[in-house]
């Protein structure tokens, strides 16, 4: 199809991006910033991906302040152009995993964030927020439908990992729309969901140690094929043979696997492991990073 537009130059007006999404039959998914995102005069956004500014306009019409950021050079020209008409919007070029979220939103008390997140940068992009932004109280990402289908994974499931028990640990995950691949310009091979994740305001279980309940999800998911005896006593070495009563303690079959663990269990087991390292004298071991890999 040829570009709809007598001059390539219109498409950094709002008409003439108006009319390119027309012309595709694109339609701007609103639904996303309202009332999903539920803004009121005041908050902040952060919006992740811009593109064309189509979200953007319409998250800044509810009196947001909105920061938008966009990786591709070429459309921040656009972007300024199509949000002139919105001082309470400020464009930001860059690699959003080379950003810092807290500094992009300034230190705001409270702070939703709206992305179509790629698959490559969905999973850690999440998990990076919920863990170090905590103004963050609501969500609303457009995933791969597999990437949704693991952050909503049960126990037990196969899609059910390190991603799910990271994100449902503070966040309650709802899925509000399907996106099929029509929906963007241009189409992708795969299906999308809109999903939205209320923040919780605690943790949904308690623990000692939270960096050791990590290192605990990562040990289990990385060996997703070992009983937990085994996979733990790979990650804890000197505590090996304090893991049957380690697992007794913890209400836990060591011949489990970690997949058939509820974040209650893995609460249980971290601080039933967190008692026996602080009497042997050791430290978690694993880095305090929440897990986002495929897991």
């Amino acid at each position: 199809m040829t570009l709809p537009l007598g001059d390539p130059g219109e498409l950094a007006t709002p008409a003439g991006t108006a009319r390119l999404l027309r012309a595709f039959a694109i339609r701007p998914l609103k639904r996303l910033g309202q009332p999903e995102a539920d803004l009121r005069p005041g908050e902040v956004v952060l919006e992740v991906g811009a593109g064309l500014g189509t979200l953007t306009v319409a998250l800044a019409s509810t009196g947001a302040a909105v920061v938008a950021v966009e990786v591709d050079e070429r459309l921040i020209p656009v972007l300024r152009a199509v949000t002139a008409g919105f001082p309470g919007v400020r464009i930001v070029h860059g690699d959003i995993m080379a950003l810092d979220p807290v500094t992009l939103t300034r230190g705001h008390p409270a702070v939703k964030l709206v992305a179509n997140l790629p698959y490559q940068i969905a999973s850690p992009l999440l998990v990076r927020c919920l863990e170090t932004l905590p103004a963050l109280n609501r969500a609303v990402v457009t995933v791969q439908t597999e990437v949704a289908e693991r952050i909503q994974a049960l126990p037990g499931s196969a899609a059910y990992g390190a991603l799910s028990v990271a994100v449902q640990f503070r966040a309650q995950a709802r899925r509000v729309l399907h996106v099929p691949p029509g929906a963007f310009f241009p189409p992708p091979q795969v299906h999308s969901a809109v999903l939205r994740l209320d923040v919780l305001p605690a943790p949904r279980v308690r623990v000692r140690d939270e960096a050791l309940f990590f290192a605990v999800v990562r040990a289990a998911f990385g060996q997703r094929r070992k009983m937990l005896r085994r996979a733990l006593a790979a990650a804890w070495p000197a505590a090996a043979e304090q893991l049957p009563a380690l697992c007794a303690q913890a209400g836990i079959d060591p011949r489990r696997r970690g997949e058939t663990l509820t974040l209650a269990e893995f609460a249980a087991l971290a601080d039933a492991l967190a008692e026996i390292l602080s009497h042997n004298g050791e430290g978690p071991g694993s880095g305090s990073s929440p897990p986002g890999g495929r897991s």
